[in-house]
């Protein structure tokens, strides 16, 4: 097997937390395929199960660091916010008597989107000093941060689409990144 570059593992990283990719013609996703991390199914990359393994030890914050113990301090934050995003995440789906929501109630909507908006400043917060503490958790705030943008410019599907890098699903990502640094399973939290 080969060594990996830097570049390389992002890559690696990457396709762990959206599950799947499109391989694209590039010399990095030749060599993840090469060094038996993923493997190509179709049209698209997946990951095998010596990928998440070698992936998992990658991810992983050294034990008893210094930014392990930051990283630790930020979960905790987000673990307060998460419930709350789930619940907005169920409101902008779904009215109150169990209804689907349209989207044609503008002042629902918006009673919504000032949560969420609410909700992302003070997870601004927490994802900076998740950034500060490991330099790969600082895209994050950009990233939640141009999802609810659009989602106030009105593309509704910036919400919660799973197709796209919607709010939510950058927070899952965001989520499922912090539990790989602290080597921790999500079913543990």
């Amino acid at each position: 097997m080969e060594a990996l570059t830097d570049e390389q593992w992002l890559l690696v990283h990457e396709l762990r937390l959206r599950g799947v990719m499109e391989p694209g013609d590039t010399h990095s996703f030749e060599a993840i395929v090469r060094s038996g991390y993923a493997v190509q199914k179709s049209t698209r990359l997946v990951m095998t199960p010596e990928g998440r393994a070698a992936h998992a030890q990658w991810a992983r914050c050294a034990p008893a660091s210094e930014a392990e113990t930051s990283v630790q301090r930020a979960f905790d934050r987000f673990l307060a916010l998460n419930d709350e995003l789930l619940r907005l995440c169920s409101d902008w789906q779904t009215k109150r008597g169990g209804a689907t929501n349209d989207h044609r109630d503008a002042a629902y909507d918006w009673s919504v989107i000032e949560r969420l908006v609410a909700l992302d400043e003070r997870a601004g917060a927490v994802a900076r000093h998740a950034g500060t503490a490991l330099e790969r958790l600082s895209p994050y705030r950009a990233r939640l941060r141009d999802a609810r943008r659009r989602v106030e410019e009105g593309e509704h599907e910036w919400f919660t689409s799973p197709r796209i890098d919607s709010y939510h699903t950058v927070w899952m990502q965001w989520h499922e990144d912090l539990l790989l640094a602290l080597g921790r399973e999500r079913a543990t939290t």
